[in-house]
Order: structure tokens, then C-alpha cells, then sequence
């Protein structure tokens, strides 16, 4: 008897290939998606770190083969598990708290090179168990440059993860005393590194954990009963590493900064100075911008201190968010100084091709500066994709005369849209300041409701969709834009104006009544 074929009905038959078309997609995001370079990233990072902790440091045939001598393979084996699991649990928590170094390879490059680096450092400095005490430096080194790259969480957290390579890397004679100094340097320095305002202040922290670090390693060695000489030796040892680790990383900083892609608060104040070249071109070609990005970063800055941002960002980003308009400055109203607009010759279509371009030129002139791309970001993102609505509806006025049709993607701008707070809070302040400008009574109660009306189109438009705000944080950037506006826009008291002479009596006038000039004569 023949074998009969099942007969697969057709609403089975499209599951199927539905299901496999979501398993398609799925695969292909997956490939696509910044994952497989971070796996490779990864792989290396742990093949290159087990090539430095395999040496056999400890075999005297180590220094006469020039360095070519590893530990026994069972040895490096299970050195490579652990090192293995000890990057995987570092992977996965870069994944949960700073995905954008997934999202970007070369900032995991960079983090993947720091952490070789150092630990490359500490294998040749702790050739002898007389020195082991400076891995100290590079646990502390490792700490001060993450917190300075991201955050004081993210730089304990992995400074950890650090630290524990670093005990394997000192070899066969770490000890827990030496992961107990060094986690004392390094929470000395993250939780008292949190910006870096005045050139002092790395040196400041680091002679900080200097003491921290000699005390600990100090009482560490009486606990076990060490020659005193022996600790003290170790102690100053690893004090002296923690406080040069410091000062070298002073001068190294600007390298840091630009291998991470970041600028410091000290950096922030140095392109916050009226006299920087692009600041200076800005004030003498757009003079009213000038203004305009002077009052956008005071109000902006107090807005972000409102919410625990970095209102230091929010201000030096503002003062540079408009700097494409040096092109054509006479096209943007505050630079017009009561002359009529050149927008009234122009078709509304072009006049958004002109409006638009000042942030694609404001992009071409920052890099031509050199500007950090920390401070680009608001450049590109202080207008996001909101709909340039008066050259829109002046164009809907015209296709009801001629039968065109205009879409509503044509008079938006191109993005794209905020991706951090203080990028989302300089779009609204500088979409309330130019509201508040058009007020003919600008009181508090009104000001407070223009940005509440403009906070809440730009989230019902979508705009902040890609930065981590919340409805609590936007509530109290509204206060602060309003408080802020509201102290710019005050009122004054109308001052009486001279009194008039009074009406002569009799018909004669007197001399007080007479004009100055006569008097004066």
C-alpha cells in the first residue's frame, strides 16, 4: 500500500510561513544589529587578556626564551574560564546600564583597549611580589578615567570587574589584601570625582585616595603582623602609585576626552568663553542669535539643575545650538533689526529649504571648529522633526489657490530627535523664549501656560521619544523655563513723565513756567 501525502490545509500553510518569516526577521535584526561586533569585541578582549595572564612569570626560563615561556596548558585552561565568565558578567553589565556602548563599537573598543592596557601594566610591574602594590595605580587609573567617561556607578561597577583581573594578573601572590586596597582607591576616587571643574581637582581626588590607600594598606599590614618596615614600604608604595596614577592622568586628559568622545566640565567652562573664535564670529554676524543663545543657556541650565541634569551642558549647548545661522543671518527675524523679512520674496517651500539648512550648516561649521560632539548634539537635535508651522500653513494657503498638494513631511525638519536630557530640555527652552517673545503681556501665568502648551505638543509630536525623560522631570523643567522666563520678561514700573508747566494765572506766566531754553539764556 502506498504511502499517501498529508494533505496541510491552507490557513495551517500561512501560519507557517508566518512564523517562519518572524524567525527571518528576527535572525536578520540580530545580524544587522550591533551584537555580533560586540561578541568579537568581546572574544578578543579575552584572548588577548589570557595571552598576558598565561605568562609563567614564575619560571626562570621566562626571562632567558624572552617572555615566550606559558603556564602549563591545564593552567591556562581554567585560567580561561575564569576570565571568561569575569568578561561575560562585565558584557552583561555594560548591557544593563550603559547600552550605548554596544550601540557604538568603538567606544567598546575603547573600553576593551583601556582595561588591556592597564592590566598589561600591572603584569610587568608586579614581577616581583616587592612591587605588587603598584596594581594599586592602575586600579585607581582605571576608576578615575570611567568616571570621567560616564558615571560613578558605571566606573565602581566595572572598576570591580577590573580589579579582580588584576589580582590575577599580580599572579600567584595577590592576596585579599591587595583587592581590599585597591576597592578602597577606587571608591575614594568615583564617588569623589563626579565633574571636573578646575584643573586641581584630579589632583585634589587623588591625593585624597593617596591617604585612603596608605591607611588601608597600612592597618592591613599590622592585622598581618608584617615587619613594619615591609608595610610601610608597601604602603607608601601603593599611596605613591595612586597619587602619580593622578597626576599623569592630568596631562592626558584631552587623550581621554577624545578617545571616549566626551568633554569635561573643565572643558565645558573653556568653550563657554565669549572669546572662543566661533563664539565671537557668532556675536559679530548674528548678533540677535547671539543674544538669543545667551538667554536660551541661562534659562536652560536652571531648568536642567531642576531635574539633576548637567545645566553646565545644557548652557555651553545652547550658546552654540544656532551657529549655522551665521550664513544667513538676515533670514531669521531677531537678526533683521526692524528691516523687512526676505522670506516675503520667497516661495514658502524655499523658505523651509533656507530654515532647514541652518542646522545642516550649523553641523559643517561645528566640525570645521572642532567642536566635541558632545556639544553637536544640540545643534542637530534643538528643532528634532517638529513641523515648521507658519511657512506650512502659508503653503496650505496657496494650494487652496492653486490646487497643490503640500505634505506636512515637507516642512519638517530632518532631525533627529533629542537623545539625552539636556538635549530635549535646550529644544524646549528655545521654543518657549521664542514663544515668549510674541507675548504682548508676558506675566507669569501666561508665560507658565505657553510652556506647558509647547512641552506638551512636543511629547504628543513624539519628540522626546528617544531620550530618558519622565512626565515628573518634564513637569519640573516647566517650572523652572517658567520661573526663568518669567524673571527675564518682568515688568518695570512706568516712570511719571515730567509734569507739565502749570496754567498761568491772570494770564501771566511765570518764570518757572518758562521753557529751559529760555531760562538758560
Amino acid at each position: 500500500m502506498g504511502m499517501t501525502k498529508k494533505k496541510i490545509s491552507a490557513r495551517r500553510q500561512r501560519v507557517r510561513e508566518t512564523i517562519a518569516s518572524e524567525r527571518f526577521s528576527r535572525f536578520s535584526g540580530i545580524i544587522n544589529s550591533p551584537l555580533p561586533v560586540g561578541v568579537l569585541i568581546l572574544v578578543c578582549f579575552i584572548a588577548a587578556t589570557l595571552t598576558i595572564l598565561g605568562l609563567d612569570t614564575g619560571h626562570e626560563e621566562f626571562y632567558m626564551r624572552g617572555f615566550r615561556v606559558f603556564l602549563p596548558w591545564p593552567q591556562i585552561v581554567s585560567l580561561g574560564v575564569i576570565v571568561s565568565l569575569i568578561a561575560i558578567g562585565a558584557a552583561m553589565y555594560i548591557y544593563a546600564y550603559q547600552p550605548r556602548i554596544i550601540a557604538r563599537p568603538i567606544r567598546a573598543v575603547a573600553l576593551a583597549t583601556l582595561f588591556w592596557l592597564l592590566l598589561t601594566a600591572t603584569r610587568f610591574l608586579s614581577l616581583s611580589e616587592r612591587w605588587m602594590y603598584l596594581a594599586t595605580g592602575t586600579a585607581v587609573a582605571c576608576a578615575i578615567v570611567l568616571t570621567i567617561a560616564y558615571d560613578q556607578r558605571f566606573a565602581i561597577g566595572m572598576t570591580m570587574f577590573y580589579a579582580i583581573l588584576a589580582c590575577f594578573a599580580v599572579g600567584k601572590i595577590a592576596t585579599v589584601e591587595l583587592f581590599l586596597t585597591m576597592m578602597v582607591g577606587i571608591m575614594v576616587c568615583c564617588f569623589n570625582l563626579r565633574e571636573i571643574r578646575t584643573r586641581k581637582k584630579l589632583i585634589e581626588v587623588s591625593l585624597f585616595a593617596t591617604i585612603a590607600v596608605f591607611v588601608t594598606a597600612l592597618a592591613l599590614g599590622v592585622i598581618q603582623t608584617l615587619p613594619f618596615r615591609q608595610t610601610l614600604f608597601q604602603s607608601g608604595l601603593a599611596g605613591g602609585a595612586t597619587f602619580g596614577v593622578g597626576v599623569v592622568l592630568q596631562a592626558f586628559l584631552p587623550i581621554i576626552e577624545s578617545a571616549f568622545g566626551i568633554a569635561t566640565s573643565m572643558t565645558l567652562l573653556d568653550y563657554s568663553d565669549a572669546n572662543q573664535p566661533l563664539l565671537r564670529k557668532l556675536a559679530l554676524d548674528a548678533p540677535g542669535t547671539f543674544s538669543h543663545s545667551l538667554l536660551i543657556g541661562s534659562i536652560a541650565e536652571s531648568a536642567a539643575e531642576a531635574i539633576g541634569a548637567n545645566g553646565l551642558l545644557c548652557r555651553v549647548g545652547a550658546y552654540y545650538h544656532d551657529i549655522g545661522k551665521i550664513n544667513k543671518p538676515t533670514y531669521f527675524v531677531e537678526n533683521q533689526m526692524g528691516l523687512a523679512s526676505r522670506h516675503e520674496q520667497l516661495s514658502p517651500a524655499m523658505s523651509q529649504l533656507v530654515i532647514v539648512g541652518h542646522v545642516k550648516d550649523g553641523i559643517e561649521i561645528a566640525k570645521e571648529f572642532g567642536l566635541p560632539a558632545v556639544l553637536r548634539q544640540f545643534i542637530e537635535t534643538h528643532h528634532g522633526t517638529t513641523l515648521m508651522e507658519y511657512f506650512y500653513n502659508e503653503a496650505r494657503k496657496k494650494q487652496d489657490e492653486r490646487q497643490t498638494p503640500v505634505s506636512e513631511s515637507e516642512f519638517r525638519y530632518p532631525g533627529p530627535k533629542p537623545r539625552s536630557k539636556e538635549a530635549a530640555i535646550v529644544m524646549l527652552a528655545d521654543a518657549a523664549e521664542s514663544a515668549a517673545r510674541t507675548l504682548t503681556e508676558a506675566t507669569p501665568t501666561k508665560i507658565e501656560a505657553m510652556v506647558h502648551h509647547i512641552a506638551m505638543k512636543r511629547l504628543q509630536d513624539g519628540q522626546f521619544d528617544e531620550c530618558e525623560l519622565t512626565l515628573r522631570e518634564l513637569s519640573r523643567i516647566e517650572a523652572g523655563l517658567s520661573k526663568s522666563l518669567a524673571a527675564h520678561h518682568h515688568g518695570r514700573i512706568a516712570y511719571p513723565k515730567l509734569n507739565e508747566p502749570p496754567a498761568p494765572k491772570n494770564g501771566h506766566e511765570s518764570n518757572s513756567a518758562k521753557p529751559a531754553e529760555q531760562v538758560n539764556r
